[in-house]
């Protein structure tokens, strides 16, 4: 396994993980009272409480892909350039 692979691979597990992201955010704003209405058959939360924790599991959702796969992704390329 070379470099190259691992950085690509980091680079669209990134990608990827963004764009699921970026999925959940736009059902979110756009679907949240069928969001809502969908969990509220299982958990009975106040929507303040469904809304804060979204915002938190995106938040932390985004933290992991800045870490698993963004900074890993910057540490290859840089490890990459240094040898050549």
């Amino acid at each position: 396994m070379t470099l190259r692979f691992l950085s690509d691979f980091l680079l669209w597990c990134a990608v990827l993980n963004y764009a699921v992201l970026l999925a959940w955010f736009v059902a979110f704003r756009f679907a949240h009272a069928w969001m809502r209405r969908l969990h509220g058959r299982w958990f009975h939360i106040s929507e303040e409480r469904f809304d804060g924790i979204h915002y938190a599991c995106m938040a932390v959702y985004k933290v992991g892909i800045l870490l698993f796969n963004v900074v890993p992704y910057i540490a290859l390329r840089v490890l990459a350039s240094h040898t050549g």
